[in-house]
C-alpha cells in the first residue's frame, strides 16, 4: 500500500555513494561494488516511475573519478559499456516515454562509450513524460565554467547582449537548467561533492547512512515521506 504523500519531488537528484565500501564489507575488490550499484539503480528506476518522479539526475561518474586506479577505471568503463548497451534496448524507455540525457564532459570517455551515450540520447530525444539525466564526467564547478565560456562566445559573436545576461540566461547555458526539488546522498557523507552547484541553491537535502547497494524501497519511501512534510520557502 502506497503511503499518503502530500507531494513528491518533480525533480529528484541522487548521489550514488558507497559502492566500494559495500564491496569491502563482502571482502571483495573495492571496484566490484559498482556492479551491485548498477543492479540497485535498475530497481531504483522502477520506484521513481511508480511514484511519478518526472525527472531524475544521477551522479554516476565525476571528473575526479578519472584518478581512480587503472584497474578500477577500466572495470568501470566496461561496466558502462555493458549497462548502456542493455539500457539502449530497455523496454521501459518506450513504455514510459523516457528521455535520457548524459551531462558533463563526455569527451573524457572512450570513443565507443561516447557513441553509446549519443545513440541513447538520439533515440529518446523526442520523449517527454519522464527524464533521466546521467551525470558523467561531471563537476559542478566545471559546469559553471563551461556555461561562462558558452555565454562569452555568444557575446563575442554578437548573439547575446551582455546587459541581457541574467539568472535565466545563465541557467539555459548549463548542462541542464532544471532545479532538483530534492537531493539524496547515500553512504553517510554529509556534503554534495560538487554536484549541481548552481541548480541546487534551494534544493532540499537528505543524507542516508546506508551505502547505495543497501538502499531499499522502504528507504526511498521514507525519503519521500520526509520531503512531503517539508515547507519549501525557496529563500522567501
Amino acid at each position: 500500500m502506497k503511503p499518503n504523500l502530500n507531494k513528491v519531488p518533480r525533480h529528484l537528484a541522487i548521489i550514488l555513494d558507497g559502492n566500494r565500501r559495500f564491496s569491502r564489507r563482502l571482502m571483495l575488490k573495492p571496484y566490484k561494488g559498482h556492479e551491485w550499484g548498477a543492479k540497485k539503480l535498475d530497481k531504483f528506476f522502477n520506484w521513481c516511475i511508480e511514484y511519478k518522479i518526472k525527472e531524475l539526475t544521477l551522479y554516476c561518474f565525476s571528473l575526479e573519478n578519472r584518478n581512480r586506479p587503472k584497474l578500477e577505471f577500466d572495470y568501470l568503463m566496461n561496466l558502462f559499456r555493458k549497462e548502456f548497451k542493455i539500457f539502449h534496448s530497455d523496454p521501459r524507455i518506450e513504455k514510459y516515454n523516457i528521455k535520457v540525457n548524459f551531462i558533463g564532459r563526455l569527451n573524457i570517455f572512450p570513443k565507443d562509450i561516447q557513441i553509446l551515450m549519443h545513440k541513447i540520447m538520439n533515440k529518446t530525444k523526442d520523449n517527454k513524460k519522464f527524464i533521466i539525466n546521467f551525470a558523467m564526467g561531471y563537476g559542478g564547478r566545471t559546469e559553471i565554467i563551461d556555461a561562462v565560456k558558452k555565454i562569452a562566445k555568444q557575446v563575442k559573436q554578437g548573439k547575446l547582449n551582455i546587459n541581457k545576461i541574467n539568472e535565466e540566461t545563465f541557467a539555459k547555458n548549463l548542462y541542464i537548467d532544471s532545479e532538483p526539488d530534492l537531493i539524496i546522498r547515500t553512504g553517510g557523507e554529509k556534503r554534495t561533492s560538487n554536484f549541481l552547484n548552481y541548480q541546487a541553491a534551494y534544493s532540499e537535502l537528505i543524507f542516508i547512512d546506508k551505502l547505495w547497494p543497501e538502499f531499499e524501497k522502504e528507504d526511498f519511501i521514507s525519503c519521500l515521506e520526509d520531503y512531503s512534510t517539508r515547507e519549501r520557502r525557496l529563500g522567501k
